[in-house]
């Protein structure tokens, strides 16, 4: 079967649940549809803006209370909705994928991935995460910085040793978040006494099996996918995602393709739908899932795109914090956008227009642009240079 860049960009759009009208007012009931949708939220700490977790939520289903999602995810445990764990990255996912990354709490718990730092708390550190273990179960939830020298040293990559213990005792599936702190700091618990009994009960799947589900949550979730697209979205290596996709298309759960302008085969959800044509009108945050896998976002898109908070400023082509902006098929712009809350501004650094853009761009982009600053409580946008690419 072959296909279009235009019908493989219109099946993703909507597999990712653009092209809907908004609801009026969203509801916790459209929030767990779009978490379903997506299968996770990808968490940043990063809130020059806002926290990108939120994002990918007003994306698709425009000022939705973010206490909805908050509660969803750190909420009383008879409220929860949302655990965290490493999936694509760190993540939220909604809780009935927890038996399906049961196998990878296994494997770290047995030193079998992570980086080496985490693995040896598998083996010859043990008894210094037990000790950590130790007094979260008998004080209760705590932080890094509750455990003495607890704290980073100086920098994100220099982690003390009760964190690197803290991060393989999450990274193996003892213990999980059970809030965030005011400054976002991670509350560490016993998983137990986070994560609803009704979830722990439900049954672990073989570790084939598991991994044949993440691959079919992510070929839905996708639309149209490359086997290294359908690896990424819950970051399996190849041994542990090919059986699964071989297993699917024997099925007929995967039908494969070939994406005009694709040198690599793909594969579709059978049922993956193929709409006339897609209206929608929407800022994209960095780690949005359909834009976080940069050589995908170009072969769908022909959109070059990076993020360059880590690019020395002098040198950065766009800006610090910058959101693609898609407009029905394409993205069209891109916007460097900070948020400053004590002037009660949205600032729009920069836009900057791509090649081709309709002569629309600017006024749709203006009302996303007003509408964000609505729903992060400022009171106006400001603009700053307008630029033409190319």
């Amino acid at each position: 079967m072959r296909i279009s860049t235009g019908e493989a960009r219109r099946i993703a759009l909507a597999a990712q649940g653009f092209g809907r009208s908004r609801p009026e007012y969203p509801s916790v009931r459209h929030l767990r549809g779009t978490a379903e949708r997506l299968n996770l939220f990808q968490i940043d700490s990063v809130n020059v803006l806002t926290r990108a977790h939120y994002l990918p939520a007003f994306s698709r289903l425009g000022s939705y209370d973010r206490a909805l999602l908050e509660g969803d995810a750190w909420g009383p445990k008879r409220q929860r909705r949302m655990f965290e764990y490493w999936a694509h990255e760190a993540s939220l996912l909604p809780l009935d994928l927890h038996p399906l990354l049961r196998w990878r709490m296994a494997r770290a718990e047995r030193g079998e991935i992570g980086y080496q730092a985490l693995r040896r708390f598998a083996v010859e550190r043990r008894a210094e995460a037990d000790a950590v273990l130790e007094r979260i179960t008998a004080e209760g939830p705590l932080t890094a910085a509750d455990f003495e020298n607890g704290s980073s040293r100086s920098g994100w990559w220099e982690w003390s040793h009760v964190k690197h213990a803290l991060e393989w005792l999450f990274w193996s599936g003892q213990i999980t978040t059970a809030t965030r702190r005011g400054s976002f700091a991670r509350l560490y618990d016993l998983t137990e006494r986070v994560i609803p009994p009704a979830v722990l009960a439900l049954p672990t799947p073989s570790v084939e099996a598991a991994q044949r589900a993440l691959i079919e949550r992510s070929a839905r979730a996708l639309g149209v996918a490359t086997a290294s697209d359908l690896r990424d979205y819950f970051r399996l290596k190849p041994a542990e995602a090919d059986h699964a996709i071989a297993d699917l298309a024997e099925d007929g759960v995967l039908v494969p393709v070939r994406v005009e302008g694709w040198s690599q085969k793909a594969w579709m959800h059978r049922d993956a739908t193929t709409p006339r044509r897609v209206r929608s009108a929407a800022l994209l945050a960095p780690f949005d899932p359909l834009i976080w896998e940069r050589a995908r976002t170009e072969r769908l898109f022909g959109f070059y795109y990076r993020i360059e908070i880590y690019v020395p400023q002098d040198r950065r082509t766009h800006g610090y914090y910058v959101l693609p902006f898609l407009m029905d098929e394409a993205l069209v712009a891109r916007v460097d956008l900070k948020a400053d809350r004590q002037a009660g501004l949205l600032l729009a650094h920069r836009i900057t227009l791509e090649p081709g853009a309709p002569v629309d761009t600017l006024p749709r982009l203006e009302a996303e642009l007003d509408r964000m600053a609505a729903w992060l409580g400022l009171d106006a946008v400001r603009i700053g240079a307008v630029v033409h690419r190319g």
